[in-house]
């Protein structure tokens, strides 16, 4: 069984954005080959045309819906209850959770994030820095008090995404490199917070 039947994905638009998110993650935009994209959903290169006219249309659609699931996401973590430490630790938990669910995504982003020029640059900070603001925002607002007094939040958020992304990106080297289990809750608590909260 492959990826894309595990992870159920029902229309063809939809299961076209799922392997273009594996081919692009795999190849970047150069690299990755329409007809590649079209054979992992069985279908043929005229048929992926027809629900994206262009590899960059493709791109955008795939970087878009990511980004868009991942803010919902974050969202339900913000907006669950409890206090601020259990919504920044259900915000946290959630965003690597979502990485793991979907480790080609965090290659992709990681390959944009080194790229120069390529296509998902503008994409990427047109979707990365709201969503560094809705997070930001949310802890600036709600936790001001609590975090550490001179911590730049934004430099420490970032801190906590690259390393999720990075570990989620490192495919079979994970564990080897970041040891068993998930501790992305830990290490976002101790950047954040000078004593237990």
């Amino acid at each position: 069984m492959n990826l894309l039947e595990k992870r159920k994905v029902s229309s063809t638009k939809d299961r076209l954005l799922e392997a273009a998110e594996i081919e692009f993650a795999l190849g970047g935009f150069d690299g990755a080959k329409l007809a590649d994209i079209a054979k992992r959903v069985g279908i043929r290169r005229p048929s992926l045309l027809y629900h994206f006219p262009s590899k960059t249309e493709l791109y955008k659609a795939t970087v878009e819906r990511a980004f868009e699931q991942l803010g919902q996401t974050l969202g339900f973590g913000m907006s669950s209850s409890g206090t601020f430490r259990d919504r920044l630790q259900a915000v946290t938990e959630r965003f690597s959770a979502f990485l793991e669910k979907r480790p080609f995504l965090a290659r992709l982003v990681i390959r944009e994030f080194l790229s120069g020029d390529g296509p998902g640059r503008a994409i990427l900070l047109s979707k990365v820095a709201p969503l560094l603001d809705f997070v930001e925002t949310f802890i600036e607002g709600e936790g001001r008090e609590l975090v550490r007094g001179s911590l730049p939040i934004r430099a420490a958020i970032m801190s906590s995404v690259s390393n999720i992304l990075l570990k989620n990106a490192s495919g079979g080297l994970q564990e080897a490199l970041w040891g068993s289990g998930d501790h992305s809750w830990t290490l976002t608590r101790f950047v954040f917070f000078e004593k237990e909260v």
